[in-house]
């Protein structure tokens, strides 16, 4: 099975324009994210989708990149387009955000995909101020492995703690949060998006709540990794930071 990984990158976010391209340690943010994708094991290939020339020249040099419409409405239906011109057996979504992306972490959702249609990651929910927090999606997952259902809120209710706080719900049941990475077969991809918006996908605005609708099981790999992606020009620091501490380390070797 030939398997690539596709990266979305927009110019126009509305809380940090031109994000791809805003330099971190000294690269573009999407660069960092190639170069992590590179690492993984199971991608034949690590392609850019993106609608805008700027990022389209600023990628060139370095990896290949696929002009997209610039109309459409989710992440989904770029990589959708683009997957459909690469030719792959199936495709991995990885978040242009996320310059610390793990390989491992890549290479366990592609690994799901042998035997299903598509496939997300799942790590450990850790920080109590995660718990009620909806930017932080959280997932339950059934005995053999697929996801039951995903959530802003807090899922799922666990009755007998919730008299306590955060930190004593939190070790009352293994909560899981979501990383927000997708594997898809082809066919799958161009099912979910030929399908309109689901109820549940807008009330929760969730993409993948629109795969579960429609009867399609999501294969969830359970990793270790807390997925810190860059959503603020404020978090640029924080990852300068931990990109800093893995050079030095490296240095010292």
């Amino acid at each position: 099975m030939r398997i690539v990984g596709i990266i979305p990158a927009r110019f126009a976010s509305t809380r940090f324009p031109g994000k791809p391209l805003h330099l971190i340690a000294g690269k573009p943010l999407v660069q960092h994210v190639v170069e992590r994708c590179r690492l993984s094991r199971a991608l034949a290939e690590v392609v850019v989708a993106t609608d805008d020339p700027r990022i389209a020249d600023a990628v060139r040099p370095f990896a290949r990149v696929e002009m997209t419409r610039p109309e459409h409405p989710s992440g989904t239906d770029r990589i959708a387009e683009a997957a459909g011109r690469i030719g792959a057996d199936a495709c991995v979504n990885i978040q242009g955000d996320e310059p610390l992306m793990d390989p491992a972490v890549i290479d366990a959702v592609a690994a799901l995909l042998q035997t299903a249609d598509m496939s997300t990651a799942a790590t450990p929910l850790k920080d109590p101020r995660d718990l009620d927090n909806p930017n932080v999606v959280k997932v339950v997952v059934g005995m053999d492995g697929h996801a039951l259902y995903f959530s802003r809120s807090t899922i799922p209710f666990v009755r007998d703690a919730m008299g306590g706080g955060a930190p004593e719900r939190l070790q009352a049941f293994p909560y899981l949060r979501h990383l927000g990475i997708y594997g898809y077969r082809r066919d799958a991809l161009q099912r979910i998006v030929s399908w309109p918006p689901s109820p549940l996908e807008q009330a929760e605005k969730l993409e993948q709540l629109r795969a579960l609708e429609h009867g399609l099981r999501i294969a969830v790999a359970r990793v270790d990794h807390e997925g810190i992606g860059v959503d603020l020009p404020s978090d640029v620091a924080r990852v300068e930071a931990i990109l800093g501490g893995s050079m030095d380390r490296r240095e010292k070797v």
